[in-house]
């Protein structure tokens, strides 16, 4: 869908009708009842206020990876997070050095990001051929790389601060976790509660996306009831279930049968923790309406008759290098670094050369480089154009190299002759 919409988007932006598809999303769309309305351009809308339900999935997912996943233990957590920090840091410092003054100097948050959904689609297409392990490192490492474009988005591309509205917010935010204490688990409660938080964040002049990062802090992630009980329960439920059974009866006619299946869903519920159910809910959302329809709106850049000569713009330069070459490197030699000082481990099995594979993969900027390119270049859409090119043509090179590095196994230790860990190197 992402590349569906990527296509469609720079195929209408280069054709006849490429005004339609500017002037499409300029279209003003208002929202609110009586004389409280806000009004945004439909463009807006999307990068605002959809991808605000994005960065509450992105919430979430750092949430459950903190409390459960591969961040829960700083053991596991520190290769990925090496990883990332590599891979932030040395693209920003390729990107400055291209672009250390001028009007382009803003973008250095620009080659910082990984697109997760692109990079695991890629693993995807490879199938058995990459390791359980090489998967995980990769999403651990797109969750630390989503964290640190969180916070340089709130901190780096943040207008004006209006304090009333950010008072407004800590309250909302307050409110927000009294009712997580208070054991409230209805996700409309939160529901309600967070669009009040985006309005107050959309207000202060940060970015209203954090709103949704903030919100998915606030979301319970216990259950009401452990597995223990609720298998005791459920065998009970089920129990009663077949003794309602009747040839007489179907489901449909069965007042019994119809309230132990009531009663099941109610166990279901209790055992579920909030976070992972609404988490469920909003990932076909955010994958298969909200990304691309992201994409369809921000993908469409105007390639002009001297395509050569705008990838030597210093902006489009410092982004096309900063994640073809500052995030695999970054990547890797940080991760190799950390294992060599013995503050991470390099997971069985795998060969550096399939973590660099890997690492190249992490290049693939997309999603969350097209939405800070906006924010750094918000207010020159030439420049904007050029860093979309640049991220273009450095994400599909990135993921195209990726590619090809891990379709080719990495030798298993045991063909090597179980090498110690540490030992080899990158080739």
């Amino acid at each position: 869908m992402l590349l569906i919409c990527t296509v469609v988007a720079l195929a209408w932006a280069n054709s006849p009708w490429a005004g339609s598809y500017h002037r499409l999303w300029e279209i003003p769309l208002t929202v609110g009842v009586g004389s409280r309305v806000l009004t945004l351009s439909l463009h807006h809308w999307i990068n605002d206020g959809l991808m605000a339900v994005f960065f509450f999935l992105v919430g979430l997912e750092i949430k459950r990876e903190m409390l459960v996943g591969e961040l829960a233990s700083l053991r596991h957590a520190a290769l990925p997070i090496a990883g990332a920090i590599g891979g932030m840091l040395l693209p920003a410092a390729i990107y400055a050095a291209f672009n250390a003054t001028g009007p382009g100097a803003a973008g250095w948050g620009i080659p910082m990001a990984t697109d997760i959904a692109f990079a695991v689609g890629v693993l995807a297409l490879l199938g058995p051929r990459v390791p359980l392990s090489l998967k995980v490192f990769l999403v651990a490492l797109a969750i630390v790389d989503d964290i640190g474009a969180v916070m340089v988005i709130a901190f780096f591309y943040t207008s004006t601060i209006s304090w009333a509205a950010i008072g407004t917010a800590a309250a909302v935010l307050a409110v927000l976790s009294a009712c997580n204490a208070a054991g409230v688990r209805r996700p409309s409660v939160y529901s309600l509660l967070g669009v009040l938080l985006w309005a107050a964040v959309l207000a202060s002049g940060v970015h209203a996306t954090i709103a949704g990062v903030l919100l998915a802090m606030t979301v319970p992630s216990s259950t009401r009831i452990n597995e223990d009980e609720f298998l005791r329960r459920g065998r009970a439920i089920l129990d009663d279930f077949e003794r309602a059974c009747s040839p007489a009866t179907t489901v449909l006619t069965n007042a019994d049968q119809q309230h132990a299946i009531h009663e099941m869903e109610i166990a279901g519920e209790q055992a579920q923790a909030p976070l992972l159910r609404i988490e469920q809910k909003l990932h076909g959302v955010v994958a298969f309406g909200i990304m691309p329809l992201f994409a369809l709106a921000n993908a469409g850049v105007h390639f002009g008759a001297d395509l050569f000569g705008t990838l030597s713009i210093p902006v489009t330069l410092g982004i096309v290098l900063g994640l073809v070459i500052g995030k695999p490197l970054g990547i890797t030699l940080i991760a190799w670094l950390a294992t060599r000082l013995g503050a991470a481990a390099l997971p069985s099995g795998i060969r550096w050369r399939a973590l660099h594979g890997v690492s190249w993969l992490g290049g693939i900027g997309f999603t969350m480089s097209l939405f800070i390119a906006g924010l750094a270049f918000r207010s020159s859409p030439a420049l904007l154009d050029s860093a979309k090119v640049g991220i273009l043509a450095a994400s599909l090179a990135a993921g195209l190299v990726g590619w090809i590095m891990l379709r080719r196994p990495a030798p298993t230790p045991e063909r090597l002759g179980a090498a110690p860990m540490g030992e080899d190197v990158v080739r």
